[in-house]
């Protein structure tokens, strides 16, 4: 492992070395095989380094058969023999913030709830854990959040570094490795001992802030969602000024905020309520006007209307309302757009028509799809015909019904 220079110090950032060999992926992308590197490969839940090769942009690193193969952007030149290359420090630093935070995190979660960490993700925005538990509390979430942090603060050394089998064996894991040889474990002594490759700061105190976001069940387990360090700072920074610029809308300060966002709510769903029954109360007066003048076909009176501004959910209750005050209506209502039409049909108790039946023969003009039963039924389709075509048809079958 002496060529993977991230083993031996994490912090290195520049370094050279000579091209062993170059080649291209089957999907076209140039890689190059190096004497040594401090370009950390994709693996154990960490993403890979990104950086440069002499002029070439390193876009992705990978270890496969045994070497790492840095991912190009353009191939070197054919006749490099050798490179200096450069990481890309903030994306190394931010990584190795949140893989120990992770560490710091899952031991805590051990100690306080005795629950195991079984997955682990490292993402561009978030981290998430996914822990053995069957509930997480408020409570249970702030004890462990707290004893997180209280291990940063200490600032305990981190200490990874490669193991023999002997001393493997009297170190206190908390999972087993998964490799058999080049075994290398994360310290941080007398709190956690865990099998890792990844990249690690020196000390506890550089991991930051670790703050939980929120979680939700999955597979079983209790999924979590973190961040570190200055990922945890620049989300604060992000929250802060939203909250700011909401008590300056709202007119309040900071601690009011929440109570002046309820009043606020309150007044709103008050004024719906009253305009929905101002609504209800001028539909009522439209169906009425409707009623007066609706069309009779044999016993039954017909109303057909075509509305360019009603939604279908206007539509059904436009007709409820009519049934409702005529049990001797049948309604043929379509709301009609650029885009589309929509047609909701209902009758009276008093009348002997099935509506869903009728619906279901007007619907192929429009190449539409619907349903509902023998009192009231609806369904759309493409826009034309013209909305008025189409109640057009639907009032003969209901005259050939009623004949």
């Amino acid at each position: 492992m002496e060529d993977r220079i991230y083993y031996q110090d994490a912090y290195a950032t520049t370094f050279s070395a000579r091209v062993l060999r170059q080649g291209t992926e089957e999907d076209g992308t140039p890689y190059a095989v190096l004497s040594q590197t401090a370009f950390y490969p994709t693996g154990g839940g960490q993403p890979g380094d990104v950086g440069t090769l002499r002029e070439c942009r390193v876009i992705d690193v990978e270890e496969v058969a045994g070497e790492v193969r840095h991912r190009l952007e353009a191939p070197l030149p054919e006749d490099c023999a050798e490179v200096v290359g450069q990481i890309d420090w903030d994306r190394r630093f931010d990584h190795m913030q949140q893989h120990a935070g992770q560490h710091i995190l899952s031991a805590a979660f051990l100690e306080v709830a005795r629950a195991e960490t079984v997955a682990f993700h490292l993402g561009k925005e978030r981290v998430t854990i996914d822990v053995r538990l069957d509930e997480l509390t408020a409570d249970l979430w702030e004890a462990v959040e707290q004893r997180a942090n209280q291990v940063v603060l200490e600032n305990h050394p981190i200490i990874a570094r490669f193991v023999d089998d002997e001393e493997l064996a009297t170190l206190p894991l908390k999972k087993q490795p998964t490799v058999t040889e080049n075994v290398r474990v994360v310290i941080i002594p007398e709190y956690d001992y865990n099998p890792c490759g990844g990249t690690h700061p020196a000390r506890t105190g550089e991991v930051g802030m670790i703050k939980i976001l929120g979680w939700e069940r999955h597979r079983g387990n209790i999924r979590l969602e973190f961040i570190c360090g200055l990922r945890a700072l620049r989300d604060y920074t992000r929250k802060q000024a939203a909250v700011r610029e909401l008590a300056k809308r709202f007119a309040t300060s900071e601690a009011e905020l929440i109570a002046q966002a309820e009043r606020v709510l309150a007044e709103r769903d008050s004024l719906k309520a009253r305009l929905a029954d101002a609504e209800k109360q001028l539909l009522e007066g439209e169906v009425r006007k409707q009623l007066g003048v609706a069309e009779q076909v044999g016993t039954v009176r017909v109303i057909a209307q075509v509305f360019p501004d009603k939604t279908i959910q206007q539509l059904q209750q436009y007709a409820q309302l009519a049934v409702a005050e005529a049990p001797d209506v049948v309604c043929l209502l379509a709301a009609a757009t650029d885009e589309k039409t929509q047609l909701v049909f209902a009758r009276g108790q008093d009348v002997n028509v099935a509506v869903n039946q009728l619906i279901k023969e007007t619907l192929p003009l429009i190449a539409g799809k619907g349903g509902g039963n023998p009192a009231m039924a609806q369904g759309g389709g493409q826009p034309a015909p013209a909305a008025d075509e189409v109640l057009a048809h639907a009032r003969k079958l209901l005259a050939q019904s009623l004949a």
